[in-house]
């Protein structure tokens, strides 16, 4: 298993600790967002990370090249174009070995998944995408079909609704986690990273002709450190993991 770690983002929710630094960088029970999903990923079997960056970019090039990783930590070089999660998984695609699973996930999510037991569960599914999700109250949600695929993804606040296929009647609502799973040849399905498109979409898009399934995990296992409220009960859920 390889790696991307979304790291480019300009982290706004994040500010005043966003406006000297980039949000991976900000520390959270005494490490950096970076670093604690370095070594998480490391200790799932990640033979290689990517970083993408942009935001503050030489401020992770340095943290990165300063540091002794067990694997190699690559950086992935968007400082001319922020290109969107989307983007920036097929701008990084050519760092990668084309030869195992990616696991991309956000540089701002920190969780206690099982992430060993999700990459087991993408490859025994046969599926291009595996999405860790939750039953959480958010306004925007992804759909899954009786079989547990990816069908649709909705917008609670105006309505706005995306099919994969057809429009369901019955289907699971359940909140993407900024974790997923990747077949090593899915990055090649999607645009030139010319300009910046987000994934969802881009997954919608392939669940017309490829299964895109649910890794389905306790909301309690996860959170989003996106706002400065979220930095003391990140800090009580990895400290549970040392």
């Amino acid at each position: 298993m390889e790696a991307l770690i979304l790291a480019a983002g300009l982290g706004t929710r994040l500010r005043p600790l966003t406006n000297d630094r980039p949000k991976a960088l900000v520390e959270v029970g005494g490490r950096t967002l970076l670093e604690t999903n370095i070594r998480r990923l490391t200790a799932a079997g990640a033979t290689r990370i990517v970083v993408n960056v942009h935001h503050f970019a030489d401020m992770i090039c340095r943290f990165v090249a300063e540091r002794q990783w067990d694997v190699p930590v690559v950086i992935s070089d968007e400082r001319a174009l922020l290109l969107d999660t989307g983007g920036a998984l097929r701008h990084a695609a050519p760092l990668f070995s084309g030869n195992a699973p990616i696991l991309v996930h956000n540089v701002d999510i920190l969780s206690s998944l099982d992430l060993n037991k999700m990459v087991e569960h993408h490859t025994h599914s046969m599926n291009i995408a595996t999405l860790a999700a939750s039953h959480r109250d958010t306004s925007r949600l992804l759909l899954f079909d009786h079989q547990g695929h990816l069908a649709g993804w909705t917008n609670r606040n105006n309505g706005e609704t995306l099919w994969a296929n057809k429009p369901l009647t019955a289907y699971d609502t359940l909140a993407f986690s900024g974790i997923s799973v990747i077949d090593p040849s899915l990055p090649t399905l999607l645009p030139e990273a010319d300009h910046p498109y987000p994934i969802i979409p881009e997954y919608l898009r392939l669940a017309a002709t490829h299964t895109i399934g649910c890794y389905l995990h306790n909301p309690d296992q996860w959170i989003d450190v996106g706002k400065v409220e979220a930095l003391e009960p990140a800090a009580k859920l990895i400290a549970n993991q040392r």
